[in-house]
């Protein structure tokens, strides 16, 4: 039975100027296993059919989301809340990078607590009375000469680092998919580099003995970047093999 996600955080936004930058938020939203979504003063008003046409099947989250005059009500309820933002403020508060913010968020709501994420209006960001609400920032690394994101953009990216950690919190940066096969053994590498090692002597190979050794230590740095399987190393002896006038190897 697959374990249920932590509760998500809130999606607050602040002020947002255009029906299809909520619609397409709300289609992040449920990309990554968020269903909160609370709005504070949208400009175009609420409902807002451009806002369901730009939803692409997420209407749920539309239909669900709760309106609020004023931040302060929008997060009345919640016990702790993050500020998105891509440039630095003149606050003493903790700093947090995406994912640290989505590890926080997942730890405190394993504790019962409720927590949110406010983002501002798309062509300002937060103001800083918003800022000054929440108990952390969430600091958005970007080009500073050109920080402003999409709305529906730093919904997603921050949803994307929630729904990683929330899934699989050790999920490894690099995953390597080897099919019907199986990452071949230290031994096995090993067999192929001596393999390799004693046809390039026959060779003729080492012109220079003193070098065989860092020459040897170079291949095996080499071939132990590759993330070899252990069909592709028996196509490395075939491969010698070949190359050297000889049917095997063992």
């Amino acid at each position: 039975m697959d374990t249920p996600l932590p509760a998500a955080p809130a999606i607050i936004l602040v002020c947002p100027q255009m029906g299809e930058n909520i619609g397409a938020a709300a289609r992040a939203m449920l990309n990554c296993g968020m269903t909160e979504m609370r709005i504070v003063a949208p400009r175009d008003g609420w409902p807002n059919e451009a806002a369901t046409a730009m939803s692409a099947g997420a209407e749920t989250i539309l239909e669900n989301a709760r309106l609020f005059d004023t931040t302060a009500e929008a997060i009345a309820d919640l016990q702790f809340i993050l500020a998105t933002t891509a440039r630095s403020r003149d606050m003493i508060k903790p700093v947090f990078t995406p994912e640290g913010g989505a590890t926080e968020c997942i730890s405190r709501t394993q504790n019962g607590q409720k927590c949110g994420i406010l983002f501002g209006p798309e062509r300002s960001g937060l103001v800083n009375e918003d800022v000054a609400c929440a108990d952390a920032v969430l600091n958005i690394p970007v080009n500073p000469d050109f920080s402003s994101l999409n709305l529906a953009q730093a919904v997603l990216l921050l949803g994307y680092c929630w729904y990683g950690r929330a899934t699989d919190p050790d999920r490894p940066a690099k995953q390597l998919q080897h099919g019907d096969t199986v990452p071949a053994t230290k031994k096995e590498l090993q067999h192929m580099l001596t393999h390799l090692e004693d046809e390039l002597e026959a060779g003729g190979f080492f012109k220079a003995p003193d070098r065989r050794p860092k020459t040897m230590r170079s291949l095996h740095n080499m071939f132990g970047r590759m993330d070899l399987t252990a069909q592709e190393i028996m196509t490395l002896h075939g491969i010698i093999s070949a190359l050297s006038g000889r049917k095997s190897w063992k």
